[in-house]
């Protein structure tokens, strides 16, 4: 069966006598078009099955309506919300999302923007792969004139737009914290160092033991992916620990929330044995037990601050080459996995 052919502007002017462009604007609810005739139009429209030629009109207009955002993961409550929080932004101002992910490769990182490219979005916002170097394979957006704004996982050093939390001082503070509970020996469990989000958090770990002059043993140090599978072998390694360690800073609630239970199901007790903080305040850190301290990261801000400067550029409101860095606030939340002394709650 041969596939209908679409319905133009052209037939819905001749079912009802009325001229092409008076149906293109009635169509675009022009309210120099009559109000009943409109209604006529779009009714007619409707009945035809006419559907509106987006790509035809893009092409015209030099623009798509469209934002692309690439993301290392899908399977975290912290990219969910900063997807619902651009979401949020770009659906109030009239634009569809493209979303791309990674899966932590440079490689498909790469593809993805090169994609985007010749799907001719009109800004990009994006998170690097953990073994992302260099922005090279954004140069092209730059070259247009389209903007690419870059959150969480960024470049550092690279003079484009980027939205973070200051990583330092959440890694800073959640050993700090750790220490004031008497903590000596603490682990940390992160990821890949060449990412800045990481590096960040283990440059202010190093920090708070130098400034209260515990030795620091690269040994305590254990770089994971920050999977469930992580927070079990994370577990297993600080059990043959001779002695146990007191206090832990695994980076990512979920693996912090593996990792508390495998540790509990081996007989060591949470905070008395070992005190632990993880990191982003996802969902979980309120149901495991004890409830789990961590750092709040709130993605659903990050995705909104992202999405606006980047809408503001395109509208003319505002230029994001005039903004460098936004940091967004973030704080340590104190629950019962890392109160040894439980005054202190």
């Amino acid at each position: 069966m041969k596939p209908k052919k679409d319905v133009t502007i052209y037939d819905i002017a001749q079912k009802l006598a009325l001229s092409s462009a008076t149906v293109s604007r009635a169509l675009q609810d022009n309210p120099a078009i009559n109000k009943n005739t409109r209604k006529r139009i779009q009714d007619a429209a409707r009945e035809l099955g006419y559907r509106h030629n987006t790509f035809a009109s893009s092409l015209r207009k030099q623009k798509t309506n469209t934002i692309g955002v690439i993301v290392h993961e899908l399977n975290s409550n912290f990219i969910t919300s900063v997807l619902a929080g651009i979401e949020k932004v770009t659906t109030e101002a009239g634009y569809d999302l493209i979303i791309a992910h990674s899966s932590e490769s440079y490689q498909k990182e790469a593809a993805n923007a090169l994609n985007l490219f010749h799907k001719r979005v009109d800004g990009l916002i994006a998170s690097l792969a953990f073994d992302t170097k260099g922005l090279d394979h954004y140069k092209s957006f730059e070259e247009k004139g389209i903007p690419v704004i870059f959150f969480d996982r960024v470049e550092e050093k690279s003079e484009s737009t980027k939205v973070i939390i200051d990583n330092y001082k959440c890694g800073y503070q959640a050993t700090q914290h750790l220490i004031e509970q008497g903590c000596k020996k603490i682990v940390l469990v992160t990821a890949s160092l060449k990412r800045n989000v990481y590096a960040q958090r283990h440059k202010g770990y190093m920090d708070a033991l130098f400034d209260n002059k515990i030795y620091f043993d690269k040994d305590l140090v254990l770089i994971k992916d920050l999977s469930e599978q992580c927070g079990i072998e994370a577990a297993l390694e600080i059990l043959k620990m001779k002695p146990l360690p007191d206090g832990a800073f695994i980076t990512n609630d979920f693996s912090a929330a593996v990792c508390m239970q495998t540790l509990k199901d081996y007989g060591v007790r949470v905070p008395d044995d070992i005190a632990i903080v993880g990191f982003n305040n996802d969902a979980i850190s309120k149901i495991v037990e004890p409830q789990l301290s961590t750092i709040q990261y709130p993605g659903i801000d990050m995705g909104e601050i992202a999405a606006r400067n980047l809408i503001n550029h395109l509208r003319g409101i505002s230029n994001i080459k005039h903004t460098n860095t936004i940091v967004v606030r973030s704080e340590l939340i104190i629950r019962k996995s890392s109160l040894k002394k439980q005054s202190h709650f």
